[in-house]
């Protein structure tokens, strides 16, 4: 069988590359969900465990509220700006 993703429309926030400061908004969620944020990343417990956001990569509020992180590459594969 063949599925197709339902079209909803996400919150989504682009880590800062290395030494960057992340956007108010993302800043905010980082500190109201305590997670650790440093130049690695940020470590942000999902469903599955601990995850790391890389630098440059997508941070993914999902449709239940959770967070997970996303690669850039697929991000831009599978979302587009509404």
């Amino acid at each position: 069988m063949k599925f197709r993703k339902k079209p909803i429309v996400i919150n989504a926030w682009q880590t800062p590359e290395s030494d960057g400061q992340p956007c108010e908004d993302l800043a905010e969620i980082v500190r109201d969900n305590n997670w650790d944020y440093d130049d690695c990343g940020v470590v942000i417990p999902t469903l599955e465990g601990e995850m790391l956001a890389s630098p440059g990569d997508w941070i993914i509020q999902g449709v239940s509220g959770e967070y997970y992180p996303c690669k850039p590459e697929i991000f831009a594969a599978t979302y587009e700006a509404v």
